[in-house]
């Protein structure tokens, strides 16, 4: 379980910095009257997904690097 914590600490700062950044950007493309791709039409949700997804890719890649 600590190295899951570990992990998630290390990785936090890209999954957090996706979140943020495709937030920003889907919201004006939002605004300019683009909503494809939007899961359920929602910035918020779609970005939450890429931050997610992205902190677990991070993860991945720090596991493996730290187990060669």
């Amino acid at each position: 379980m600590e190295t899951i914590q570990a992990l998630m600490q290390q990785s936090l700062g890209v999954g957090v910095g996706m979140m943020v950044g495709s937030l920003i950007g889907l919201g004006i493309r939002k605004q300019r009257g683009n909503t494809e791709g939007l899961i359920g039409g929602s910035v918020i949700v779609t970005s939450g997904v890429i931050g997610f997804v992205c902190l677990a890719v991070m993860m991945l890649i720090t596991w493996i690097g730290g187990s060669l």
